[in-house]
């Protein structure tokens, strides 16, 4: 399959009118089908039964790439599964290629899911992440805390868990400063996942960074403590 097929059976699930609404809800200059989310899972998840891996890689290549919105959550949608066979850096790879070009968080936290099933198979490709936390690009640098959301969902983590949780707070902290709305939204949403799990733990955060998060982030990260 390649993408102008996949994106004509996207175009054919498109409701009249929806286009319009998404547009105005997403507020970024791209084009949008009218699409469903329900409808993008069903057809991926019949891509993917029916497409090799490298099929997969390509057509999730070719839909990103056409820069419609409904086309990149369905590149995302092909990428989302917890075990990919082989998982070598293939899959990763595309994954990163993306974050660069992340410029609104619906389609962000779709790929950054997809992103979070491969860091989970490889923790050691936190080493590529922790590069995100330095970059001018807000969107990368939010990346790093929403693909690495499930360290602070851990509810018995081992040794080696609890020493990237850590790690991840460290780059939760230097963020602080940073009083962009979506940076400081990420900081208090691994702060409030975490908070259900390691309430000391936010407790200590809050405690020595907490008067240099926006208000509404410090509700946000209290909001189960």
């Amino acid at each position: 399959m390649i993408a102008q097929e996949a994106l004509a059976q996207l175009r054919a699930a498109a409701r009249r009118g929806k286009a319009e609404e998404m547009a105005a809800y997403h507020k970024v200059d791209r084009e949008y089908i009218g699409i469903a989310n329900p409808d993008i899972d069903a057809l991926t998840k019949a891509w993917r039964k029916e497409l090799t891996l490298d099929d997969r890689l390509a057509l999730a290549s070719g839909l990103w790439n056409t820069d419609i919105h409904e086309a990149r959550i369905a590149a995302a949608k092909l990428l989302t599964q917890a075990r990919i066979k082989p998982d070598d850096r293939g899959a990763w790879d595309l994954i990163k290629s993306w974050v660069p070009e992340f410029d609104a968080w619906a389609v962000a936290d779709h790929a950054s899911i997809a992103g979070q099933k491969r860091l989970v198979a490889d923790p050691a490709r936190l080493e590529d992440v922790e590069t995100w936390t330095k970059s001018d690009h807000m969107w990368t640098k939010r990346a790093a805390l929403v693909m690495t959301l499930p360290w602070a969902k851990q509810n018995n983590p081992k040794p080696h868990e609890d020493v990237a949780r850590d790690r991840i707070l460290g780059w939760a902290a230097s963020y602080v400063p940073d009083q962009q709305w979506f940076i400081q939204k990420a900081v208090a949403w691994w702060l409030r996942d975490l908070s259900k799990r390691d309430p000391d733990r936010v407790k200590d955060f809050l405690a020595n960074h907490g008067e240099q998060m926006k208000p509404f982030a410090r509700r946000e990260a209290t909001k189960y403590l």
